[in-house]
């Protein structure tokens, strides 16, 4: 296994939870974790601890509402959310590609009102100074966008009910969850393998529209079924389980975000200091998970390319829709291998 994985997603996960997740594909009380019954008792108790844990980090616990663990990923979540809860119009900040593809899916429900765009700038920058009808059914966000490198730092009250897309920065930080009506998240990116997406929803906001929804697809019928209205993703949600045990013996969300933010210091400080490397997203909205930089002298692609990979680097290359480099800094990711990034940086400096 590659030791500095920068990987978007899938990604890192912690080595303890490997260990104890591999351990439990040969043994999990006397079956394999991935052949014991949805329905068992053993699983039945592990969907329910991880639903547990996810609002206890949220500080969401007795406090209107349900956790969800669903298949389909967060592309299933930009329709389910506009089927659930757009009746005549919803509001929507686009700051990059999961925005765009989320305002698709929502105008076929309903109107949908754009209030912000930074796509005059491929999404660099986090809009501000926008205004949110009072009359829009929700206001959709995407808190952080890995293929553009931006997070929005601040989450502003709304008179409307709060939708955001969460997947590539939930659990990393600290901030008032309570504001918002409904988050979803893949689990790819600081919970789990691929394939279960975790959805925290207020359950007042639901049951106000006016359509059929059907039954897979609608929020009441999950929530009425813990998560267990067909199979779920069995070994995605027990992954995600040990992941949220990891981060609560670890100290949770407090110490993980100073973890994080010593991680984003460090290879921030580096592409503003070194003079081959520039940083794609504004200053102010730079993302903590997700660092996207580029290369100011092509000539010494090749060079940089081998040296990461010499040195254990893996997964470092930008999204096409940017260019250059990402530096995907999720939970699992040890400070140590950002000082591996910034050394080969220096290293380089000193080779050009």
């Amino acid at each position: 296994m590659l030791k500095h994985n920068f990987s978007a997603g899938p990604c890192i996960l912690p080595q303890d939870v490997f260990k104890k997740a591999a351990a439990a594909v040969l043994n999990f009380n006397d079956l394999s974790i991935l052949e014991i019954s949805h329905r068992s008792k053993d699983f039945v108790a592990v969907m329910e601890k991880a639903q547990s844990l996810a609002l206890d980090h949220l500080g969401l616990t007795d406090k209107g509402y349900k956790a969800l663990f669903l298949g389909g990923g967060a592309s299933m979540q930009f329709l389910m959310t506009a089927y659930n809860l757009l009746e005549t119009k919803a509001a929507y900040l686009n700051t990059g590609t999961w925005s765009d593809k989320a305002i698709k899916e929502a105008r076929l429900f309903g109107e949908v009102v754009e209030v912000a765009s930074s796509k005059d700038s491929n999404f660099n920058y986090i809009p501000k100074g926008y205004n949110v009808p009072s009359d829009s059914d929700y206001f959709h966000i995407t808190s952080n966008n890995t293929i553009f490198g931006t997070q929005i730092k601040d989450v502003s009250d709304v008179n409307v009910p709060l939708v955001c897309d969460m997947s590539s920065d939930i659990f990393s930080r600290q901030l008032d969850f309570s504001k918002f009506d409904l988050i979803y998240a893949g689990a790819q990116k600081n919970m789990g393998p691929a394939g279960a997406t975790l959805i925290v929803i207020k359950e007042d906001i639901l049951g106000k529209v006016s359509r059929t929804i059907p039954s897979m697809l609608n929020y009441q019928t999950h929530i009425g079924k813990d998560s267990m209205f067909n199979t779920p993703p069995v070994f995605p949600v027990y992954v995600s389980m040990l992941t949220l045990e990891w981060l609560k013996d670890n100290g949770g969300i407090p110490a993980i975000e100073k973890i994080n933010d010593a991680k984003a210091s460090l290879i921030y400080n580096e592409i503003d200091r070194n003079p081959l490397f520039k940083g794609f997203a504004a200053v102010e909205d730079r993302s903590h998970m997700n660092a996207t930089f580029t290369l100011e002298q092509e000539s010494l692609k090749d060079i940089f390319n081998t040296m990461w990979a010499d040195a254990g680097i893996n997964g470092l290359n930008g999204h096409r829709s940017v260019g250059g480099y990402r530096a995907s800094m999720y939970n699992a990711l040890t400070i140590e291998s950002v000082q591996t990034l910034v050394n080969v940086m220096q290293e380089l400096e000193r080779k050009a």
